[in-house]
């Protein structure tokens, strides 16, 4: 496994749960907080970039923290650019700034 950077999105949808939803995502938002990996929270989603194996520890840390917090199941959407090199969602953007 390489350690370029990926693009993942991440949207948390807590379905069976004793605890409010929007605390849960607010929760999941923390997590990536604080992993540090540069984010940009959207209205639907977040985008994260760092590597695989960052992006997959903060996944099962946001899975761990909404299932220990009132949440008895969820759904996790993810989407992932990756390639043979760094990718930057910057890149991606730079035509429409």
């Amino acid at each position: 496994m390489n350690n370029f950077k990926i693009n993942v999105t991440i949207q948390l949808l807590p379905t069976k749960c004793t605890a409010d939803k929007i605390e849960l995502i607010d929760k999941a938002i923390t997590c990536i907080k604080e992993s540090k990996l540069k984010h940009l929270v959207c209205p639907f989603e977040t985008v994260v970039e760092g590597t695989y194996q960052e992006i997959f520890d903060l996944v099962n840390k946001i899975r761990t923290t909404t299932l220990n917090s009132g949440c008895e199941e969820l759904l996790i959407n993810m989407k992932m650019h990756a390639g043979n090199k760094d990718l930057f969602f910057e890149d991606k953007l730079v035509k429409y700034s």
